[in-house]
C-alpha cells in the first residue's frame, strides 16, 4: 500500500494517472485541497491534469501512511 512512485516531477499541463492495483480502495487528496480524487476502487484508475506549477503534498484518506509528492514546474 503505497504510491510508486512516491514523488513525481511534471510540467504545467501534463496528465498523471493513478491506478489502483491494491486489494483496497484508497483515495489521491492533496494535503491543500488543490485535487482530490475520491475513492479508487480495486483495478480502476483516476486522471489529474497539472495545471498549476508548485509542489503538492497528497496522501490517502483511508490509509494514512500512503504519501507522495507532485513537484509541478
Amino acid at each position: 500500500m503505497q504510491y510508486y512512485p512516491a514523488q513525481l516531477r511534471v510540467q504545467r499541463g501534463e496528465r498523471i494517472v493513478w491506478v489502483n492495483r491494491d486489494l483496497f480502495p484508497h483515495t489521491v487528496t492533496a494535503a491543500s485541497h488543490a485535487f482530490d480524487s475520491v475513492s479508487i476502487a480495486t483495478n480502476s484508475s483516476w486522471t489529474y491534469v497539472a495545471s498549476k506549477a508548485g509542489e503538492y503534498a497528497y496522501g490517502c484518506t483511508f490509509h494514512p501512511t500512503m504519501k507522495g509528492m507532485i513537484e509541478v514546474q
